[in-house]
């Protein structure tokens, strides 16, 4: 029987532009459904996270455009100020209807946002 899990990624934009952004966003999206054989059909929902200096545009608009996420619910909010948190971040929690167990999940860390990524498998 499938569950509901969330599967996890984060990436940073090279500037604060719409095309930048839905770059790093496309990028971001395709990784991580490659790394788990994602199908949009069991896609539940995502929510996406931007840091303050990335407004130019929604990553959500992204995934619809870019990843044919039409049918999928989609939300984009900014991401809480920490000191010393990684500039032009882009996170995102996808919601996938799947029978993998927990420690199957590859999330996944690119560009600047590599490193949040710890060596004992926690995220930040």
């Amino acid at each position: 029987m499938a569950k509901v899990r969330g599967f996890r990624g984060a990436t940073t934009a090279d500037e604060n532009t719409e095309a930048a952004i839905h770059e790093a966003t496309r990028e971001m999206l395709e990784a991580l459904v490659e790394a788990n054989d994602i199908q949009i059909d069991d896609i539940a929902a995502a929510t996406f996270s931007t840091t303050r200096d990335l407004d130019a545009s929604f990553p959500a608009a992204a995934a619809r455009k870019y990843m044919g996420w039409n049918y999928v619910a989609l939300m984009s909010s900014n991401e809480m100020e920490v000191a010393g948190g990684q500039p032009k971040c882009i996170r995102v929690m996808v919601l996938v209807n799947t029978d993998k167990p927990p420690e199957e999940i590859n999330n996944v860390y690119l560009r600047g946002a590599a490193h949040l990524r710890s060596r004992d498998g926690r995220n930040t």
